[in-house]
């Protein structure tokens, strides 16, 4: 397919994706609405509908927002490289909008109130709406590109095990409609011993302007180090922005990073690379932090007479107040107030170095069995981890989650010596994690620093039922709860 063919298949997107808003907004006010419904489309009174001026205004307003809108949110750039998921997102978020200037007509059209179910419905419609073509779309090109049709060659710039990785990546995808014409670099490494598949050597760099003048090229993928070849690879760059040639640069291990993935941001026409070792599963986070809210919501209220009772017998046990209060680290190391019921004597902190001799676990952490600041009730707290119910509060003011990495005094953080560890602190502190379902005090300092690695590596909405699931019968069973 040539380049104008494929401008002119982008270019109906456009008008496609207005069609659709258009339609789904229809079906949507006849599904929702009490004056009509599905079989009186046709029917003489619908079609015999006086429509206003105003409507017609309102309407033409709504779509040339539209218009404007949709391509704000790079909805027609090239999808060859872009994940469905990604794909999915945007439409999600472009439909947010879209719902935000339906909302904004009505009010205009004088319709007063929007009943919200008129809106999520439209929503939900026109996303998925737009997504079923989207996909369709996708399959009419994949098979286009399988018989030889809307092909893209690309140049590699660079010979080393990192272009040949991501070259084997793009021959294990040929409904991508990629053509590689071969790679370039100061000379034919491949003499020394790196092994680049079956495609030639193309050019030398020096003659390399020269190849992008005389050649079909759409595409160049620069796999340089980054360090060592700065110049050349911005000299590349300069010349395909001249000709209008899309580069990309290879950013997989291009800073030596193991364990952080990479994205790219826009901030005021400045193109910024982000590396993060956080969840990239946006949705689910979203999900997580609104079910934090909601559960914790829901189990103060819940819970509420046995956490007064607790309040009671942790008075009347000992002098003292009934919470413990403590500053604790969280996400990335910010400092918040912790909330647990008092289980030791008043002061007991202040007698914490008096018993560093005592301490039975190694690393960072302070533990020791059949502490004698430990209060009679306190004893009972622990063990059935009652103490722990005010720190519900905690994720509820957004400081803590209901699953994660356990939050941990300063003092103890103080004492970490593996920087590795550190990474725990890349999440929100949990009330419970896969340490509480694993033993607690039974396992190493540096086992639980472990698991808290896993949990973060790991992370999805399923695993924090399973940690909650199982949370239950090792707070039954009081499994190194003191």
């Amino acid at each position: 397919m040539t380049k104008f063919r494929r401008i002119n298949f982008i270019s109906l997107a456009l008008p496609i994706d207005l069609l659709v808003s258009a339609l789904c907004f229809f079906f949507t006010h006849m599904a929702v609405s009490d004056q009509f419904g599905i079989e009186d489309v046709f029917s003489g009174d619908f079609v015999s509908r006086t429509v206003t001026l105003r409507e017609i205004v309102v309407f033409g307003l709504t779509m040339l927002a539209w218009s404007f809108i949709y391509p704000r949110f790079a909805l027609y750039r090239s999808r060859r490289l872009s994940s469905l998921v990604v794909l999915v997102t945007d439409v999600a978020k472009v439909q947010c909008v879209s719902v935000i200037v339906v909302l904004v007509a009505s009010l205009l059209n004088n319709r007063g109130k929007v009943e919200g179910i008129f809106l999520v419905t439209f929503w939900g419609m026109s996303t998925f709406c737009m997504i079923a073509v989207r996909l369709i779309a996708k399959y009419i090109l994949k098979q286009a590109r399988l018989h030889g049709r809307n092909l893209r060659f690309m140049l590699i710039v660079g010979i080393n095990p990192r272009a040949a990785r991501f070259v084997r990546k793009i021959d294990s995808r040929p409904d991508l409609g990629y053509r590689i014409l071969g790679y370039s670099d100061t000379e034919d490494r491949t003499r020394l011993g790196i092994d680049m598949g079956s495609y030639p050597f193309a050019t030398t760099l020096d003659a390399l302007p020269e190849f992008l003048r005389t050649r079909v090229v759409d595409e160049v993928v620069i796999c340089l180090p980054f360090q060592a070849f700065y110049q050349e690879a911005s000299s590349i760059i300069s010349l395909c922005e001249k000709q209008g040639i899309l580069v990309r640069y290879l950013l997989s291990d291009i800073f030596g990073v193991k364990m952080a993935s990479m994205r790219t941001d826009d901030f005021d026409g400045e193109s910024l690379v982000s590396m993060h070792t956080g969840s990239k599963k946006e949705i689910q986070t979203l999900a997580k932090h609104t079910i934090d809210f909601t559960f914790s919501l829901f189990l103060i209220l819940l819970l509420f007479p046995v956490m007064i009772a607790a309040a009671v017998a942790t008075r009347l046990s000992s002098p003292g107040p009934v919470f413990f209060v403590q500053k604790r680290l969280g996400f990335n190391k910010r400092i918040f107030r912790v909330y647990k019921f008092r289980t030791m004597i008043d002061g007991a902190e202040k007698l914490q170095d008096a018993l560093e001799d005592r301490n039975e676990v190694d690393g960072a952490a302070f533990k020791i069995r059949n502490d004698p600041r430990i209060t009679r009730v306190g004893l009972f707290l622990r063990k059935t981890s009652i103490d722990e119910l005010p720190q519900l509060f905690n994720v509820l003011k957004g400081d803590m989650s209901l699953v994660g990495p356990r939050p941990l005094p300063i003092r103890d953080y103080n004492g970490f010596s593996e920087d590795w560890h550190r990474r725990r602190f890349s999440v929100r502190p949990g009330i419970t994690c896969l340490w509480q379902i694993s033993g607690r005090s039974n396992i190493s300092f540096d086992r639980w620093m472990e698991l808290d690695i896993e949990y973060i590596d790991r992370w999805s909405l399923s695993l924090d039922f399973m940690i909650l699931a199982k949370t239950i019968p090792a707070v039954i069973k009081g499994s190194g709860a003191v």
